[in-house]
């Protein structure tokens, strides 16, 4: 049913007011010449219309009470404001979060940067020790082929072989097998020289070793300086067992003439000190407490007590 202006007019209530669409309420405010913006929400032109008919006294003002309430200019200035102020409180926390993301990305290429220095790290040293231990088994096979190499050539020496000579000459069972003996050779002792010789040629004697073969055999037990007198023999003379036996109690300090050559500075030393009315004690002279014993002995010298010299 069309609307009519003039039946509202006769007989305005809320209900019908409810009722109308917006085109309808448009015509019921140019009728009562309300001033309003063509823009305006139906629910606001609707509320000026109530205003309206309440100052004319045409209807209650109860009936603004039940109506529903339009917002006002301020009210949307202020849900504008609150709007924005939304709007900005949005973006600083999507700034927040954009900010803690990065410190997260880069706490993480960090970490990621620490893991692959200590990886690279432990690589390194990976690499350091496995180089190290094929230098030592490197230098282990080398000492294990100048030692079977040394072998071959004591061997070799045995055997008379020479080089362009015939391997086979020398291996009948006649032969003196170096390497059967030697383990029967005492232990070298650099601080009982004499004894390691008496022990070493009884047992040449008792084994029946042959005696152009002493040197050899007594060689490969050498240690300290025996070891370096013997290496620096000439090749002749290490062939020599006597040669090489004397040599070594020289070095030692043990032969005939390197004891009388002792008892002779000593002497000197002690007349020296008596003819100027020192008293002297093997433990005040430094040349004296460096002789054997048995040398510092032969000497008489008086046992008195210390003397400032």
């Amino acid at each position: 049913m069309p609307f009519n202006i003039d039946k509202f007019v006769a007989s305005p209530s809320v209900e019908e007011l409810d009722s109308l669409k917006k085109s309808e309420i448009v015509k019921v405010a140019k009728h009562y010449g309300i001033e309003f913006q063509p823009l305006m929400r139906k629910d606001e032109i609707k509320r000026y219309v109530l205003e309206y008919l309440v100052d004319e006294s045409i209807l209650p003002s109860t009936v603004l009470e039940t109506a529903i309430t339009v917002p006002t200019d301020n009210t949307f200035e202020l849900k504008r404001l609150e709007m924005e102020m939304n709007k900005e409180i949005r973006l600083k926390e999507m700034e927040r979060e954009r900010e803690r993301e990065e410190r997260e990305r880069e706490e993480r290429e960090r970490e990621r940067k620490e893991r692959e220095m200590q990886m690279q790290k432990e690589k390194e040293e990976r690499e350091m020790q496995m180089q190290k231990e094929k230098e030592e088994r490197e230098m282990q096979m080398q000492r294990e082929k100048e030692a079977r190499e040394h072998e071959f050539r004591l061997k070799q020496l045995e055997l008379g072989v020479t080089k362009g000579s015939d391997p086979k000459v020398g291996l009948d069972t006649g032969v003196f097998d170096i390497s059967k003996h030697v383990k029967f050779v005492p232990k070298f002792q650099e601080d009982n020289v004499e004894k390691f010789f008496n022990h070493f040629e009884k047992l040449g004697e008792q084994l029946k070793w042959p005696r152009d073969k002493w040197s050899i055999l007594i060689q490969s037990n050498f240690t300290g300086k025996a070891q370096e007198v013997y290496s620096a023999l000439s090749i002749e003379d290490s062939k020599d067992y006597d040669k090489v036996k004397k040599a070594i109690l020289q070095a030692y300090e043990l032969v005939p003439e390197a004891s009388l050559s002792l008892i002779f500075i000593c002497q000197q030393v002690h007349t020296c000190l008596v003819l100027n009315g020192i008293c002297c004690t093997p433990n005040r002279l430094p040349q004296i407490r460096q002789l054997d014993s048995h040398f510092c002995n032969s000497l008489n010298l008086r046992q008195q007590g210390p003397v400032q010299i």
